[in-house]
Parts: structure tokens; sequence; C-alpha cells
């Protein structure tokens, strides 16, 4: 259980109001006057401003040990008073600079001295000695106690700063992800609205189909948008719907969805599928879409193929078209850049694997990844290249 730190405090004070009460009743033992009214005031006022030890150190203590000087000069027992000084000489040096710990440390001793000299003790030397080491050992217990408190308040700006740049970093990597969904869907979406508006009078059957294809688009990229928005509600890999990520099994559906789109596309598998990591999959099967969207934009009317491959520890993955047909303009320029190819780097860098990306020598352009499997097999560093 935590106390408020006032509490804590008034608890610490009445704690050492009750041993002064207790060493006082027994002054006429030790051989010392008896306490009378004043001398209980004083005690109470060297243990009772404790309270606000924390909240003003260096008033309490020089207002403490300014009752314990008059209490000695009084000729009272000055044990009784001496744990509220030690105290609060503590309290400073756990929270205030070292120099003014230093100062309120040589006040205690110095008090501490005068009352050995008032009390005609029988050692001085044995005066000194506690004058010079009880302020040094709460000077050091109380420059520690700063200390860690300090380190502790810098590990936790630590911490947050981590915590910050990790938020960061995941709402790029959520960006980036609905970066890869909008630029495909609405790609598609764009190239069946152009096709159904140029046959809307000519082809009412085509222009449906084009339209049911925009339909479909549009809905997926909703869905897939949901999926990633309910990332930053819900905890885990899943979004809010517990939908999974997209994987290979839907390589097919993605491949129709482009080949309505005007691309011819085809898919093919070489080597014998097995299990792949989710992020693995969601990698690659980002990768086609990103470069099957570029097709969509870039070279209108082009065939393209994409390939995967199984190999022995690893996984392949290659897209190629053969261009764009001549008398079709693109969407966009024809350069391919920005955002995307950005995407598939970081992916690839991401899961250790190597990404190639350029026009092709025979005509049109190609994008080949590699991941090796399992991920844990290899973290190659940075090996994209161009």
């Amino acid at each position: 259980m935590r106390l408020h730190s006032l509490a804590a405090d008034g608890l610490i004070a009445a704690a050492l109001t009750t041993v002064a009460v207790l060493l006082g009743t027994e002054a006429v033992a030790q051989g010392w006057p008896a306490l009378d009214p004043l001398a209980w005031t004083l005690v109470a006022l060297l243990t009772l401003p404790l309270v606000l030890r924390t909240r003003a150190p260096v008033t309490v203590c020089l207002a403490v040990h300014a009752c314990w000087a008059l209490y000695v000069t009084l000729g009272y027992w000055p044990v009784v008073g001496s744990f509220g000084p030690m105290l609060a000489v503590y309290t400073v040096a756990s929270l205030r600079p070292t120099r003014t710990a230093a100062v309120c440390a040589a006040l205690l001793a110095g008090v501490w001295i005068y009352a050995g000299l008032r009390s005609d003790a029988g050692s001085m030397a044995s005066v000194a000695g506690q004058a010079v080491g009880f302020p040094l050992v709460l000077w050091r217990f109380g420059y520690v106690a700063r200390r860690t408190g300090e380190l502790t308040l810098r590990l936790r700006a630590e911490q947050a700063d981590r915590a910050r740049r990790e938020v960061a970093e995941e709402r790029v990597r959520i960006a980036r992800e609905l970066h890869d969904v909008v630029a495909h869907h609405i790609a598609v979406i764009n190239v069946q609205a152009g096709l159904a508006r140029f046959v809307f009078r000519s082809d009412a059957r085509t222009a449906r189909e084009a339209l049911d294809t925009i339909e479909g688009a549009s809905g997926e990229a909703l869905a897939e948008l949901r999926r990633m928005l309910g990332l930053l509600r819900a905890d885990g890999v899943q979004g809010a719907d517990g939908a999974p990520a997209p994987g290979l099994d839907q390589l097919d559906e993605m491949v129709t969805r482009v080949r309505t789109g005007g691309v011819g596309v085809e898919l093919r598998v070489t080597g014998t599928p097995r299990p792949l990591p989710p992020g693995v999959q969601l990698c690659v099967y980002r990768v086609v879409q990103e470069a099957l969207t570029n097709v969509l934009k870039h070279a209108p009317g082009a065939e393209a193929a994409v390939e995967l491959a199984y190999r022995a520890g690893e996984v392949t993955v290659s897209v190629t078209d053969d261009g764009p047909v001549e008398g079709l303009d693109p969407v966009t320029p024809a350069e391919r850049g920005g955002h995307g190819l950005i995407g598939m780097r970081e992916r690839a860098k991401l899961y250790g694997g190597t990404i190639l990306v350029g026009p092709r020598s025979e005509g049109g352009f190609g994008v080949r990844l590699t991941l090796p499997t399992p991920v844990q097999a290899a973290r190659r560093g940075d090996a994209v290249r161009e």
C-alpha cells in the first residue's frame, strides 16, 4: 500500500515525537533536569515540523536546529531533541544539491559540539567524533537516495521515450499497410470505372460486370481498412472483428481481381508448398499486391506473371510484366517509384530477405522477392538492392 507523502511524513513525525517523549521521561534518571512545559513545547517544535520536511526541507532543517540550539541552551538533555535535526539533515541531502546538504550537515555538527560543551561531557573526543561521523553518514545516505531518485526518473523518461518511438514505428507500419490496401483497390476501381464509362451505352453487360468488380473491390478495401484501424484499438495482430491478416491462400483472389481490371495475370506455384510464418506470408502478399497495382497504374493492357517458388530454406516470388500496350495511357506517369517501392524494400529488410526491382532486358518491369524460411534462419541485414 502506497501512502501520500504528507501522510507518510506525518507518521514519521509522530513516531519521532513518541520516541522523544519516552526519552524525556528518562531525563531525571540520566542526571538531567526534568522536562517542564517549555521543554515539552520545544520537543514538539523539534519533531512536528518534520511533517513538511519534503516540501520545505531547508526551512524545516533550519527551524529544528534553531529549536534544538535553544533547547540545549536551556540546559535540557540534548539527546531528547537530536532525532529531529538528524532526519532533517538526511532529508536535505536527499532532495537538495550537495552544497546545500553540506551546509546543513555542518550546522548539525556545530550544534552537536555546542551541546557537548554545554553538558560538560567527560570526553569531548567522543563528542567530536559523533559530530563528524553522524552528519557524514546522514549526508552519504541522503546523497545515495537522491541519486537513486534521479536515476529512476531518468529511466522512466527513457522508457516513456522508447514507448513513444515504438508507437511512432507502429503508426508508420500501419500507414504502409493502409497505403498497400488503398492503392491496390483504388487502382482496380479506377480502371473498372473507366471501362464502365467507355462501354456504358454500347455494352451493358460489360459495364455491369465492371460495376460489380468496383463494388467488390471497394468492399474489400473497406474491410481491410476496418481491420487495420482495428489494430489501433485492439491488442494482438488481429483487428477488432478478429479477421486474420491476408496470406498466400488469398493470392488467387487478388489475381482474379486484377484480371477484371484488364491485366492478364498468370499465377504459377513451383516446389512443394509448406506452412510459412504469418509475417512472411503477409510480406509476400503485400509485395505481390503492390507490384500488380503498379502494373495496373503504369502498364495498362500488359500481360503479367506471378510465380511463387518454394525452395530449400527460402521462398521466392516474382512479378513480371511485358510493358504497356501502345495507345493506352497509364493512370500515372510511367516512372515507377515513391512510397510503394520503399514499402517493398522495408518489408524485405524486416524479414531478412532480398528484393530486386527494375526494368527487364526483354521489356517490361519485374519484381523479385526472396525470403528465408523460417524467419529465424537468418537476419542478413539490409540486403535490399535494385
